[in-house]
């Protein structure tokens, strides 16, 4: 079993007890955002037939998922309800039109100020993400250091672009590996990393403060059908929110 699966048991378990309706961030006739949890996959999957796909479609039949979400990744979902509004919604995809925002904590202490990562990304035969000049295509990525902490910092990164992972693989070539994300550098998030005096209980192991990539989609900004903008927020989930909280604690 893979060490994350009961992590995805659990997601599953809470998700079968939560009403669609309690996910919903924005709606209208045409779209519905939800704040996705972690561990839940946006599409089928192999594993489990809970996702989020099949539940928007108990909630409007023709629903169609207008963009993905890696499965640990939390936050901002945007699903079209007809068929009319998938297409508008692509096309802002296309045209780059679509504003995203994603917070991530960081291993390290970093200062972004509107720093522009322009790294083509590569995808090997393994699934594994690389920067390549060569093979890679194109990506581009903003990022801004929204507070640094003692060893950690809380960023926002906007992705110009949608490539597989790119946000992980951009912050990670800038030494700033995404906390808990060990494919591309990051540490897990201990506790006992960043707090004084800690002390663990007799023959117990310390487990991460946050059991997944520190990822979180924050916001997300397009046009409706009537041509209205609309910008919509994603609130941390749990385990987000106590990273940060214990970051701020500690200074």
């Amino acid at each position: 079993m893979d060490d994350r699966q009961p992590f995805e048991i659990q997601a599953i378990q809470q998700l079968q007890k939560t009403p669609f309706r309690k996910l919903i961030l924005f709606e209208d006739e045409d779209y519905v955002v939800v704040n996705k949890p972690a561990f839940v996959s946006t599409l089928e999957d192999r594993h489990f037939d809970l996702n989020i796909i099949a539940l928007a479609r108990e909630y409007t039949e023709s629903a169609q998922v207008c963009h993905r979400l890696d499965k640990e990744t939390s936050g901002a979902l945007v699903i079209a309800k007809n068929p009319e509004a998938y297409r508008s919604l692509s096309i802002q995809f296309e045209k780059r039109k679509v504003s995203k925002t994603y917070h991530a904590v960081c291993d390290g202490i970093h200062s972004f100020q509107e720093l522009i990562i322009d790294s083509p990304l590569y995808i090997s035969k393994k699934g594994v993400v690389k920067v390549s000049r060569q093979q890679g295509k194109d990506a581009v990525t903003r990022v801004n250091t929204l507070k640094a902490y003692r060893k950690h910092t809380l960023v926002a990164c906007e992705p110009i672009t949608g490539r597989m992972h790119q946000i992980r693989v951009h912050l990670a070539s800038q030494g700033a590996s995404i906390s808990g994300d060990q494919q591309y550098g990051g540490t897990p998030f201990y506790l006992s990393a960043i707090k004084r005096n800690f002390n663990l209980k007799k023959d117990t192991e310390e487990l991460p403060l946050i059991k997944r990539v520190a990822l979180h989609a924050y916001g997300i900004g397009f046009k409706l059908l009537n041509g209205e903008s609309v910008m919509v927020s994603a609130p941390y989930p749990k385990d987000f929110a106590v990273v940060v909280k214990q970051l701020e604690k500690t200074g």
